[in-house]
């Protein structure tokens, strides 16, 4: 099981992430666009140098739902696999079962 804190420290920055998300789409559009002033695009790059760090999508990291571990992580489950394994062996996952040949 993780720490709490850091299970909590991951829950706050998708909090940010989503907090954020339109801000930053709007000031990455005005840098990315090749028509737009070097003023307004140094301007744009200055205001999202302002944003926290942690309402990145980059800084945010998958854990398990389960047990908040951190590493061997699937996406299509939210589960590690530890409890993925668990699950698939208990029959909770549809049409997931031990490989045989």
């Amino acid at each position: 099981m993780a720490k709490v804190s850091m299970v909590e420290r991951e829950t706050k920055r998708a909090n940010l992430v989503k907090k954020y998300a339109a801000k930053r789409a709007e000031l990455k559009a005005i840098i990315n666009n090749p028509s737009t002033s070097e003023e307004a695009r140094w301007d744009a790059q200055q205001q999202l140098q302002k944003l926290p760090r942690d309402a990145s999508p980059v800084r945010q990291h998958n854990r398990c739902r389960q047990t908040g571990r951190p590493h061997g992580f699937f996406n299509k489950f939210g589960l590690c696999r530890n409890k993925l394994r668990e699950a698939a062996m208990r029959g909770d996952v549809p049409g997931l079962r031990k490989a045989s040949w």
